[in-house]
């Protein structure tokens, strides 16, 4: 006998949120949930759920890296021809949810999502691994390829075009930084 999706319960009574405990600067407190999820070697613990909608207020989420945060914002790189890069040039309001089921918390972030600097946007992609800069090209996010075996044959050809030389940014790919809105 299967066990139902409904009788699937955890009492969540590790942790309490109490306002006289929490910074009053939410991103110096969100750094201190950041720095606990990285102590207690949570994989992934910079992988967050980014929602978006079109301009038509169709909804879709999936799963990004959090490759930075500061006051102003939340910072991840994306290809700006993708799904979300799309929804966000349209809609430019998102979501982030981060779950750290370990720690019994989750954190969530609204609002305003914008370009982060092309200087910014090109340190970063140039601290990248090789075959991450090479993929920035070779991938092009949400669009259907014929087989696996194009994705490599263009990987391959980047890696020659590309042999001994600087591999430059991608034109359609970038960061964005997603800040909170005052409520």
């Amino acid at each position: 006998m299967s066990l139902s999706i409904a009788d699937l319960r955890r009492s969540y009574s590790l942790q309490q949120l109490n306002e006289s405990e929490v910074n009053p600067d939410p991103i110096q407190q969100f750094q201190v949930w950041f720095d606990q999820a990285v102590a207690a070697q949570l994989p992934e613990p910079n992988a967050m759920t980014l929602a978006t909608a079109s301009r038509d207020g169709i909804p879709s989420a999936r799963i990004v890296l959090l490759k930075g945060v500061d006051q102003r914002g939340f910072v991840f790189y994306s290809n700006y021809e993708s799904a979300k890069g799309k929804d966000l040039a349209e809609n430019p309001q998102a979501a982030l949810v981060f779950l750290w089921t370990v720690l019994e918390r989750q954190v969530r972030i609204a609002g305003t999502v914008e370009k982060v600097s092309d200087q910014e946007t090109a340190a970063y992609f140039h601290s990248r691994p090789l075959e991450s800069r090479l993929g920035a090209w070779a991938s092009e996010q949400s669009s259907v390829i014929p087989s696996r075996e194009v994705l490599e044959q263009r990987f391959q050809q980047l890696q020659r075009k590309y042999q001994n030389q600087e591999i430059p940014r991608p034109p359609h790919w970038g960061g964005l930084s997603g800040h909170s809105q005052s409520h």
